[in-house]
Parts: structure tokens; sequence; C-alpha cells
């Protein structure tokens, strides 16, 4: 298997043996991502299809560093994209409906210019409130609001129960608005 600084130098050179080799090396990574979202495996496939176009039409003039994340991201912003499309009529149900509603209780507030601006002072504060964290709930607070994991799938990859989950998913929330009520962040 290629070298992902060979796989993005096959972009640069515009080679389409490119994309068969991120295929190869990421594609069940990126359909993981995006079927943990969409809860269908055409949708996914379809994403992962759109991920591999938006990866050759960033590189050039991008040259990401940890290409396994880059691809990761867009995999996951165009299966966020379609379930919100999917699901905006019928609000409501479905794990990422309900990770979206746990966060919304201590993250900023949206909208205003200064919020833009200070996107990434905030970014640090997040990045800050990750590595505080000890290993294990690094990993359960990335699992459920990165990978969206339902909260029964984390009891089981963990080994601990699910009540377990639930409360050091809340003390994490709870600590991570604190902070940014702290850094002068108003959270909704």
């Amino acid at each position: 298997m290629m070298e992902d600084s060979q796989i993005i130098e096959l972009y640069w050179q515009r080679s389409e043996h490119a994309i068969s080799e991120t295929e190869q090396k990421y594609g069940n990574y990126c359909r993981s991502i995006s079927y943990r979202i969409l809860k269908d495996r055409q949708d996914a496939e379809e994403c992962v299809n759109d991920t591999w176009l938006r990866a050759w039409e960033h590189m050039p003039p991008q040259r990401p560093v940890l290409f396994s994340a880059f691809l990761a991201k867009i995999t996951r912003n165009l299966s966020l994209s379609r379930y919100e499309k999917q699901n905006a009529a019928k609000r409501g149900g479905g794990e990422v409906t309900v990770v979206l509603e746990e966060l919304e209780e201590c993250v900023p507030a949206c909208g205003g210019v200064e919020q833009s601006v200070d996107l990434k002072h905030l970014t640090a504060l997040l990045d800050r409130f990750l590595g505080q964290l000890s290993g294990e709930n690094r990993r359960l607070f990335v699992l459920r609001y990165w990978y969206l994991y339902p909260v029964k799938e984390l009891a089981a990859h963990c080994g601990m129960g699910q009540s377990k989950v639930k409360m050091r998913l809340m003390r994490m929330r709870d600590e991570l608005k604190e902070l940014l009520e702290r850094e002068g962040y108003p959270v909704s």
C-alpha cells in the first residue's frame, strides 16, 4: 500500500491513479464515517465518491498534513449535509440529531462577526480542552462527537456500562461549557 505522501503527490501530478490508491487505503474508513451518520450504504457510498472528487478539487493547492484527517473531514461534512437535507422536513430521531442536541448546550451561540474572526481562538480552546482530558475520556468524547457513536456502542467498545458513559459525557460537556464561558464565549 502506498504511503500518504506518495498518494498526495499523485494528486499534485493530476494522476487518476490517486483516486484508486485513496479508495484502496481509505475507502472503508471513509465509508464507516459516512454510514455512521447516514445509516444507508448507498448514500454512504455516494458521499465517499464525492469525497474523492472533493479531494481531487482541493489538491492542489492544498497539501494535507494528515491525509486521513483531511479525508475524514470531507466525508463527515458531506455526510452531515446530506443528512440535514434528507431530514429537513422530519426533524427528530437518529443519532446525529441526538449528538447535536447534546452539544448544543455547551457550544457558543451561532452568528456574529466576532465569532467568525475568533474561530482560531475557539479551535485552540477545544484543542486545550481535549488535551487536558485523560486518554480514555478524550477517546469517548471524540468517538461520540466526531464519529457519532451511539452510547450503547461506546459502552461496549470501551468496556463500561451505558450509564457510566452517559455520566462521563455529561461531565465533559459541562467542563467544556465552563471553559468556554470562562473564556468569554456565550453558550446557548
